[in-house]
């Protein structure tokens, strides 16, 4: 954790910087497993489209880390996020329907990016002279 991070004024409920690299690990695992059950699945049209979210939302979970604390941009990290969301509803909607598994594999994740986008928010809203 830098020290700008540090010294952002963060909302409640905001966790302990020990939780992240736990947190991630796990959500990491499961998405993995939630993708690798959704490859193992007959090709169909929603598999496809499954495959594809999948891959597609991973970009933006990437380049929301770059541009919060590299670019320091807490206001375009806000908007990275929130399409990054709306692109894993429609990614966990899709491997639902692909195998219930999957989708619910997934479901721990969606609750986190809807977390970050609270807190990301919430930074946003507090540290608006920054």
């Amino acid at each position: 954790m830098n020290d700008w991070y540090k010294n952002l004024i963060k909302p409640p409920l905001t966790p302990p910087s020990g939780y992240f690299p736990i947190a991630w690990g796990i959500l990491y695992t499961l998405m993995t497993v939630a993708f690798f059950v959704v490859l193992s699945k007959p090709h169909t049209q929603d598999k496809y489209i499954a495959v594809y979210l999948f891959l597609f939302q991973l970009i933006f979970n990437f380049t929301w880390s770059y541009v919060f604390f590299e670019m320091k941009s807490i206001s375009l990290a806000l908007v990275d996020v929130i399409i990054l969301l709306i692109i894993l509803s429609f990614t966990v909607f899709y491997f639902f329907k692909v195998s219930k598994l999957a989708g619910f594999l997934m479901i721990p994740y969606l609750l986190q990016v809807i977390f970050a986008t609270y807190l990301n928010a919430g930074i946003l809203i507090l540290n608006k002279n920054i």
